[in-house]
């Protein structure tokens, strides 16, 4: 079992098997995808990137291997193993105590499309706990030293009070549309699409029947000289048989 009681060095070998899930990557190429990740609240170095892949090594959480097209110079690349997947979903989802901190919270928010809506939900609404607590704790400090603090402090306390107002809310509808998608049923079609449905299940397919090239060919001549025939019979004045000349008086004949 990995080692879920340590702070620091946890989420960043979180957010280093997350990232091998998608792809193995040289170290550069590592330490650059952090940034991308984290570098809003978490700049990571060379200098604690290295350890914590040694450490993921020794768990046998990552291996290293060598590009057979490189030449020259080959550079380690790092990939995650299965014992690694099993710790990263362990460590996604926050059986360790910092899971509702900043950045416990953080660096798993970046990764939350791995876990399951119900797991989501959980590690939510812990977080919305946590900084509820906090906020109840701010209020009472601001009660209670206002008189005695200047206003330039009590203006950072009000706003570190409206900020975290602003996460919970933003907590809030996060787990509304978590929720949603765990809880709400899929809405019962209705009479009319349920009757085209059940039509088209039950309907025969039709079928073409294809004709052979040769029988096409075949008959193509005999109806083009049917054609010919038709339009020749219709162009061509209709003549009189002999029998019928002769029954016709001699004034008309005349």
């Amino acid at each position: 079992m990995h080692r879920t009681d340590r702070k620091g060095p946890d989420m960043l070998e979180l957010a280093i098997l997350g990232l091998l899930k998608e792809r193995a990557m040289h170290g550069y190429q590592l330490k650059k995808r952090l940034a991308d990740t984290l570098g809003s609240f978490w700049q990571v170095s060379y200098g604690s990137l290295y350890p914590a892949l040694k450490r993921l090594q020794a768990d046998a959480a990552v291996e290293v291997t060598f590009p057979a097209e490189e030449v020259g110079r080959r550079k380690n690349v790092y990939r995650i193993t299965p014992k690694g997947e099993a710790i990263f979903a362990e460590l996604l989802e926050g059986v360790s105590h910092d899971a509702t901190g900043d950045n416990g919270f953080s660096v798993r928010f970046a990764f939350f499309g791995y876990l399951k809506p119900e797991t989501r939900i959980r590690l939510l609404e812990r977080r919305r706990a946590f900084l509820e607590s906090r906020w109840s704790t701010l209020k009472q400090s601001m009660q209670s030293y206002k008189e005695r603090i200047d206003s330039y402090t009590l203006s950072l306390m009000n706003h570190e009070l409206a900020t975290t107002e602003t996460d919970i809310r933003w907590l809030e509808e996060l787990i509304k549309t978590e929720q949603r998608q765990v809880f709400e049923p899929l809405p019962e079609p209705t009479p009319a699409k349920a009757k085209a449905a059940r039509r088209r299940s039950t309907a025969e397919p039709r079928v073409r029947t294809a004709t052979p090239r040769a029988a096409r060919s075949a008959r193509a001549p005999r109806a083009t000289a049917s054609m010919r025939s038709s339009r020749t019979l219709r162009s061509t004045p209709a003549i009189p048989a002999p029998e019928a000349v002769d029954a016709i008086p001699s004034k008309e004949r005349a």
